[in-house]
């Protein structure tokens, strides 16, 4: 390896990319892989096999019970987690400053040798599906997997993250080993640390304990996603209307993922002064909340906007929504709103990259779908480059939505 002052990403010697920001006088360091393995990988019969992997990795290896698993970070006072999302699983532990060893060793354990023993996986799916079914009775989680499902109809991304209880009722202990060796390889995964510890240290250990992961995948490139416009009503046992408008966009390698983002902070974003905040919220009192939000993948991705309200709200809450992007569609925003957007917009940024976790989790994703991570001059420019022209043509489209509506059942 051939390290220089301040590096981000290395390929170590082992084969495996590594994304290191060092920070010597940490107390706290964190150590993960990032896999290129998630719920739009799985075979049609198999839905919510990634996400049940990521459960049942930390229940048994060829070494360890899941006991000896749980216990090897927390006995040190660290934290082991996981998630999945369409597109990858992220394993990953927390630790004080000394224990970057036993956490590289412990994750690579659960990567290359999970057993997934038969008792654990019955227990895990009935937890999986309990998660399901909580996710059904909370209407305004489950109207964003649905509105997934329907304009992603068809397509890898369409189904949830957790799965069908018919599907995950079904899943094995070997299906899960396959996933494992087929998607856990090095070809297919990032391995990232933050901490102490020099590049040229960590590589040591990655070298040590994970270069007997298998070379290369089972990954096939899938057929694009298509996004297929709708505009549905659900009738359900609420209160409250929970609303979903949104249009496809580009994805994570398009240069518009700036615009997508400035687009979606300067309307819907977490702060107060948000357009749609100050129309729905502040001046009419019709929401409690209301946000836009992205989620961009590989080859697609979405712009969304969500608000719940009155049943009888939802016609007039909806109209201000298309008038926000309306306007901005037809050039009234001025040059000096834009470059106020703009420098909140990358205040919000710079201050989630001083929280290590996220900061060092989005550079390990950057590498994993585009090859390196993103420097935060880049991104800077890139947004400080957007034109009113970018937005007002992403704005047009948002003035077409496919929506999803839950609404009351009652008369």
């Amino acid at each position: 390896m051939n390290y220089s002052k301040d590096p981000q990403l290395y390929l170590t010697d082992s084969g495996i990319r590594l994304v290191h920001l060092r920070q010597a006088a940490a107390g706290v360091g964190i150590f993960g892989i990032a896999v290129r393995a998630g719920s739009a990988d799985e075979d049609a019969d198999k839905m919510g096999l990634a996400h049940l992997v990521e459960h049942t990795i930390f229940k048994g290896t060829a070494r360890r019970s899941s006991w000896h698993i749980i216990n090897r970070m927390e006995s040190v006072g660290g934290e082991l987690n996981a998630y999945t999302t369409k597109e990858e699983t992220v394993i990953y532990s927390i630790f004080p400053t000394g224990n970057a060893a036993r956490a590289v060793e412990l994750i690579a354990d659960l990567a290359s040798a999970s057993r997934f023993p038969e008792n654990q996986i019955e227990r895990e799916r009935e937890v999986v599906i309990d998660e399901i079914m909580s996710y059904y009775d909370t209407p305004s989680e489950a109207v964003f997997d649905d509105f997934e499902d329907h304009i992603f109809k068809g397509c890898p991304l369409g189904h949830n993250i957790l799965g069908y209880p018919e599907t995950v009722a079904k899943l094995t202990s070997e299906d899960c080993r396959n996933f494992l060796r087929g998607f856990y390889t090095k070809d297919n995964i990032v391995a990232f640390y933050t901490g102490n510890l020099s590049a040229p240290s960590v590589e040591k250990l990655l070298n040590r304990y994970l270069s007997s992961l298998p070379e290369e995948s089972i990954r096939a490139n899938r057929a694009p996603n298509t996004a297929t416009p709708f505009a549905k009503i659900e009738k359900k046992h609420i209160h409250q209307a929970h609303v979903v408008h949104g249009i496809a966009t580009e994805g994570l390698y398009s240069s518009s993922r700036y615009a997508i983002g400035l687009l979606a902070n300067l309307t819907g974003g977490p702060g107060m002064n948000s357009l749609l905040n100050v129309e729905l919220r502040e001046r009419r009192g019709l929401v409690y909340s209301v946000e836009t939000s992205t989620t961009l993948f590989s080859d697609s991705g979405l712009m969304t906007v969500y608000f719940g309200c009155d049943p009888g709200d939802v016609a007039l809450c909806s109209e201000l929504c298309n008038k926000t992007f309306s306007s901005i569609a037809a050039g009234e925003l001025s040059q000096r709103r834009i470059e106020q957007a703009k420098k909140q917009y990358i205040g919000q940024l710079a201050i989630a990259a001083e929280n290590r976790e996220n900061a060092i989790m989005a550079a390990a994703r950057a590498t994993l779908f585009r090859g390196h991570p993103t420097p935060m001059a880049d991104t800077v420019s890139a947004i400080s480059d957007v034109t009113a022209h970018q937005l007002a043509q992403i704005a047009a489209l948002a003035t077409t939505p496919s929506s999803l509506i839950f609404t009351s059942d009652a008369e």
